[in-house]
């Protein structure tokens, strides 16, 4: 049969609702002058608000998408409700009642609002139960996490009964069916309560309305081994949608455009009790995109400098995985993202129990940007002192940076990695731009170097036509060959100076080996193994583009000094542009210095191997 309300009652709804009140539930609206109010559209993505309110003609409608209509037709579409349920939840708000035969959903007329009304009625249940002697490990439990009574009535805390059908011979009594139970997920199938022997979290909407309930297992013996245990999906709760504490932090959330996600329910508490009060929690869920879009129409930003949401992640690595994912969806938000951890590793719950609320709160306001929370951790294996260390540091960050699609956040994530690795921005921006162009994100790295048609038995043999080596092998053939147009210091030439661990493997061996009458034969007699006699002898018949002097080793000497040189003014630099002048003052002024002497030496080396 076909539902059907009367028109009058229809009617009444529309002449007692204010949409903007219904709206304002789901969406931060302001004032747009002329009598409308405007806001972010939840029915598509958008950076600039095109949803419009119009109170005194009871209409909405979004410019963008073409979406429109009344009180009713709004929670319809936002709700997924049928007609009949949107009537009803909205006379139910009036204090209208309602005639209505069959809601033509295919489900019981009214159900929607039945399991609502049976919500309500278990909580209040599980509330007058936390105080039964049975729940006195419930109770000790929100005492060692510094929760009185107090706190509990104010969150509306509650506990199951151990034995299985308290709660179902309850609500029975109170006229609710099996159906609407088991619909509600209150009952399973066999007729047990689907909660028994646990502290509950009424968890609601942001309309007061209990969705579904959070239960935290209390016993040891409890059959069930998950620590926590949620209400399976309804037509009312859906866990990708729904978040614990919004009921409380609605408000605050869309006046101060902040929101603070924590972990778990007693965070959202403690949180709350400390002042934190736009806290929130996920239910039996990692956050997700619905959570990021939710959170967006709540604070009804437009663009990235206003609102912000924090993310409360523990310091280990379950934490920086959870870090990462959000970073990933970070284009989600029309808000600033961040994330605040406390260094010793310990929840807001905790937190506050060892330090007290003003501890919660300085948590909260010590937040760091998520890109460099994430970016941070994903170079804190690398020795930045270490060209090779910044370069490997760079490979991965690079990696996570080409996987974001917004063009304007990777401008931005471009300098901030440029300043943690203290190399030149336009070298970080050809690394993502490389990864980007092969499909950044995934695990792949970079292309291997084909195989040589004939190999060495050893990787350190160095390959005599490599450019960037030709001056190491040049000089050391130089220092061989001619030995007698060096000094005694071989014109000042270092270890350091040799970067291929072949070539500082021959000098090493120049240098403890005495020049004396037959220097070559003893050379060769103190090589370490075949492989370095054999690099040595090549190195002494291989032949030089011209006659040697002291002038000519010279300037191979200074050149090879001051490519050492150049590398450790480029540490240096590193060093200097990942250290904060305000905070290491002193660290600041000494690397200063040393690369104030760094180039001096640059410019001496560069005349000295130029001949002027």
């Amino acid at each position: 049969m076909a539902g059907r309300i009367n028109d009058e009652d229809i009617a009444a709804v529309r002449d007692r609702i204010r949409i903007d009140d219904v709206v304002g539930d789901f969406v931060a609206l302001r004032n747009a002058g002329g009598g409308s109010l405007k806001g972010l559209c939840p029915f598509h993505d958008e950076k600039t608000p095109s949803f419009t309110v119009t109170p005194s003609r009871g209409f909405f409608y979004c410019f963008g998408c073409g979406e429109g209509g009344d009180a009713i037709t709004f929670l319809q579409k936002h709700q997924n409700l049928a007609f009949t349920e949107a009537v009803q939840s909205l006379a139910d708000r009036a204090g209208i009642q309602l005639r209505i035969t069959d809601d033509g959903t295919g489900q019981p007329p009214g159900l929607r609002k039945r399991i609502l009304e049976a919500n309500a009625a278990a909580e209040s249940f599980y509330a007058s139960q936390l105080g039964s002697p049975e729940a006195i490990e419930a109770r000790l439990f929100l005492d060692r996490r510094g929760f009185d009574r107090a706190v509990a009535l104010h969150f509306g805390l509650g506990y199951a009964p151990r034995h299985g059908r308290v709660l179902r011979q309850t609500l029975q009594a109170k006229g609710f069916d099996d159906a609407t139970l088991k619909a509600a997920g209150l009952v399973r199938d066999g007729g047990r309560d689907f909660f028994a022997g646990r502290l509950l979290w009424p968890i609601r909407d942001s309309g007061q309305s209990v969705l579904g309930f959070g239960a935290r297992r209390i016993h040891d013996d409890d059959r069930m081994p998950a620590k926590y245990l949620n209400t399976p999906e309804t037509p009312v709760y859906k866990k990708s949608q729904v978040l614990y504490g919004l009921d409380l932090a609605r408000q605050a959330i869309g006046k101060r455009s902040q929101a603070v996600v924590v972990e778990g329910y007693t965070d959202v508490m403690a949180a709350h009790l400390a002042g934190v009060d736009t806290a929130v929690a996920s239910c039996g869920t990692a956050f997700g995109d619905d959570h990021a879009r939710l959170l967006q129409r709540l604070m009804g930003t437009t663009d990235g400098l206003h609102g912000e949401v924090i993310f409360t992640f523990d310091g280990d690595q379950a934490g920086q995985k959870a870090a990462l994912k959000v970073f990933k969806g970070d284009q989600n938000f029309i808000a600033q993202t961040y994330v605040a951890v406390e260094p010793t590793g310990m929840d807001p719950c905790d937190l506050r129990l060892e330090q007290g609320d003003a501890a919660v709160r300085e948590l909260v306001g010590r937040r760091v940007p998520l890109y460099r929370f994430v970016m941070e951790n994903a170079i804190l294996g690398y020795d930045l002192d270490r060209a090779d260390g910044r370069l490997a540091a760079l490979r991965e960050s690079a990696e996570l940076i080409s996987a974001i699609r917004d063009s304007s956040l990777v401008s931005q994530y471009l300098r901030e990695l440029s300043g943690m690795l203290g190399m030149d921005i336009e070298d970080v921006r050809r690394e993502v731009s490389q990864r980007q162009r092969r499909g950044g994100g995934s695990s792949a790295t970079h292309e291997q170097e084909p195989v040589p048609a004939v190999e060495k038995p050893d990787p350190s043999w160095p390959n005599p036509s490599d450019p960037s080596l030709r001056l190491e092998r040049d000089t050391l053939k130089l220092m061989l060959q001619h030995p007698m147009t060096f000094d005694a210091g071989w014109n000042g030439v270092e270890p350091e100076d040799f970067t291929h661990p072949g070539y500082r493997a021959i000098f090493d061996l120049i240098l403890c080996t005495p020049l004396v009458e037959g220097w070559n034969d003893e050379l060769r007699a103190n090589a370490s193994s075949d492989l370095l006699t054999q690099l040595l002898v090549s190195l002494l018949v291989e032949p030089l583009l011209r006659e040697s002097d002291e002038v000519y080793s010279m300037a191979h000497s200074s050149r090879l000094q001051l490519a050492r040189t150049v590398r450790r003014i480029a540490d240096c630099k590193s060093r200097l542009q990942r250290t904060d002048p305000v905070k290491d003052p002193t660290g600041h002024r000494s690397q200063f210095a040393e690369l104030t002497a760094l180039e001096m030496e640059r410019k001496r080396l560069l005349a000295v191997s130029t001949g002027d």
